[in-house]
């Protein structure tokens, strides 16, 4: 009888608050530990971003479902197709105070901040039956929390840090920021706030984000050990090809404000950063060509003069982002733009913003009503119940090019605009072009990663394409784990991890 299989192993990665690294150091490791022939998946139980992936149709979820950016980055670190299985719950905000609620990939409504809280502990278990169905195809499952490990306040109902961890009972590291300044504070502060039990379920921790000689921080290491009790379990340098992967918060926006004056020597693609602007990745590959400068404009700015494109982006709220847009002042700044022959891209969202009317009658995404759109293309959107999560692979026969890319949207797009695609895959029609090709719309996300199709666009903005973006992910991928090898005892990490019961 040949030996049984070593039990799956898990440990979990908390932080000391938000955008402190957790998923991309989980990405490198997935990539570190794969490479070292583990069976890797990661797993984040709860996640709130309306930066998504579509995973592919699968038992749990025939029609294909939606999970956040980062585990599917993590899932392409670890080699595999993502799975709906590895981020269970994902909130999508629509407003200020509620969120779209996704579970196992598939919507299950809309809730405000207070419900959702009510509604999550009948959501553990179908929690823990994803992490254990997952587990049970792999050697080693790298768990992310959310936001930070002492939000003490949430502690009764949470099922993304501390209270999946005793559920599951995992192990877990704790991640601060140094960048942010405070790190001592964010690790020891941690440690006060936690109750005895969880203070000794947290094995270790990581100062992420490190710059300078590390050897000025080494007393610092020391009193966090010291004050807490926890491991020193890596002092990690600043990654700057952190900026080649797919980020998932939108504070990764900030860093992607104008430059001080306009750039004569690129191509100029301003973006108007929308309240509910959702899968801004779209703009990564754009931002990997030496040739273009990327400027996503904040609230309370105009759009800039010497744009060359504007592009709308996704929204989770497209007549709300509408209202926005229009408060902004930004409604005349793209006519205007549009008057002087600039061009102007629209994106899911952003297409249905460049139509004439959008409807919304069942009120799925706000209050129910209608809202004018731009009125640059001839067409209009009903808001529908059905959505849309479908991965587009095709030959798009306008431009010769193979895209790939995905579909998700809550929507159907109709009009006289429509007998003019943008792209045509196999035969079908997809999104919307004007008459002088100035403005265009579709429902594909992902396709500029497609390097072909993003030289042949280019080349229409008047803009060479010298990136080999995919092939770019892949390679900061691999030089992430590389890093984290350099700077962990990831050997020491393994030992950590505990046996999935």
């Amino acid at each position: 009888m040949p030996p049984a299989s070593p039990a799956p192993r898990a440990l979990m990665f908390q932080g000391t608050g938000s955008d402190v690294g957790k998923s991309l150091l989980v990405a490198g490791l997935a990539r570190a530990f794969t490479r070292r022939g583990l069976r890797v998946r990661p797993f984040k139980p709860q996640n709130m971003s309306n930066n998504a992936a579509v995973t592919p149709p699968s038992p749990d979820c025939p029609q294909g479902g939606e999970i956040g950016r980062a585990q599917a980055l993590q899932a392409r670190a670890c080699g595999v197709a993502p799975s709906v299985l590895m981020n269970p719950i994902l909130l999508k905000p629509q407003s200020d105070v509620g969120s779209q609620v996704v579970v196992c990939g598939t919507v299950l409504g809309n809730a405000k901040a207070a419900d959702y809280h009510r509604l999550k502990p009948s959501l553990l278990p179908r929690v823990l039956d994803s992490f254990h169905r997952l587990a049970s195809e792999a050697d080693l499952v790298l768990v992310e929390g959310a936001g930070s490990a002492a939000e003490v306040n949430l502690r009764a109902a949470d099922i993304a840090n501390m209270g999946f961890a005793e559920a599951a009972d995992l192990p877990v590291i704790l991640i601060g920021d140094i960048d942010r300044g405070g790190v001592l504070a964010q690790v020891v502060g941690t440690h006060v706030l936690l109750p005895a039990a969880e203070q000794q379920r947290i094995k270790g921790f990581v100062v992420n984000k490190f710059r300078g000689d590390p050897a000025l921080f080494a007393d610092g290491m020391t009193l966090m050990t010291e004050r807490t009790g926890w491991a020193a379990c890596g002092l990690l340098p600043w990654f700057p090809d952190a900026a080649r992967l797919p980020p998932e918060d939108g504070m990764a926006l900030d860093s992607l404000h104008p430059s001080s004056g306009p750039r004569t020597d690129r191509l100029r693609v301003v973006v108007p950063r929308l309240s509910r602007i959702a899968n801004f990745d779209d703009l990564d590959p754009l931002r990997a060509e030496p040739s273009v400068e990327v400027s996503v404009i904040p609230a309370g700015q105009p759009l800039p003069l010497y744009a060359d494109v504007i592009l709308l982006p996704g929204s989770k709220a497209t007549r709300a982002d509408l209202a926005f847009l229009r408060a902004q002042g930004w409604d005349i700044d793209l006519l205007a733009h549009h008057r002087r022959g600039g061009r102007i891209v629209g994106l899911c969202a952003g297409y249905q913003m460049l139509g004439e009317t959008v409807f919304d009658p069942d009120g799925l995404e706000g209050p129910a009503g209608e809202t004018a759109g731009l009125g640059l293309l001839p067409l209009s959107t009903t808001i529908t119940r059905h959505k849309t999560l479908t991965e587009t692979s095709a030959h798009d026969e306008l431009s010769n090019c193979r895209i790939q890319g995905y579909e998700m949207h809550m929507g159907q797009t109709i009009g006289p605009g429509l007998a003019s695609p943008w792209l045509r895959l196999e035969g079908r029609p997809e999104g919307s072009i004007s008459p002088d090709g100035r403005v265009m719309g579709c429902y594909i996300h992902g396709l500029f990663a497609s390097d072909a199709y993003r030289a042949h666009l280019l080349a229409q903005w008047g803009s060479p394409s010298t990136a080999a973006y995919e092939q770019g992910v892949e390679a900061a991928l691999d030089a992430l784990a590389d890093h984290l090898e350099r700077h962990m005892d990831l050997s020491a990490l393994l030992a950590l991890a505990a046996p999935v019961s």
